[in-house]
């Protein structure tokens, strides 16, 4: 399992913008410092305001806006699955696009900023291509 924990600003509003883009809240692990965002049986995002967060680290938590620490990725089942994901980030508060759409066209991919600057890359692959590619 991957337990993703991002430093957000504003937890009701982060918790939106991933119920949004199709994470579900499980409130076993959630209250007024935290929200556990599933995203699949092995992927969860934990939101953590910013005391919480630093409760983990004693590194300054940057700002995602300026800085860029990590890309996260995930997969899509098709191309058209991947516009969906972003469409519904850019609907729910995000910023479609922050980096450059690829089509090589066994892959496809673009990205998406959460309200904390956070950014998400989405990408398709076509596996029988992608073998096929030397």
């Amino acid at each position: 399992m991957l337990f993703l924990n991002l430093p957000v600003t504003d937890l009701a509003r982060s918790t939106a913008f991933y119920e949004a883009v199709g994470a579900t809240r499980n409130p076993r692990f959630s209250d007024d410092t935290a929200a556990c965002m599933v995203l699949s049986e092995a992927v969860s995002v934990m939101l953590l305001t910013h005391g919480k967060f630093a409760q983990f680290t004693s590194r300054p938590i940057a700002d995602a806006h300026r800085t860029c620490q990590v890309l996260v990725c995930l997969t899509a089942d098709d191309r058209p699955g991947v516009d969906t994901l972003v469409g519904a980030a850019a609907g729910a508060g995000g910023q479609a696009d922050p980096n450059p759409t690829q089509d090589h066209g066994f892959m496809y991919g673009r990205s998406f900023e959460d309200p904390d600057g956070h950014i998400w890359e989405v990408v398709w692959m076509d596996p029988a291509a992608f073998a096929a590619t030397p």
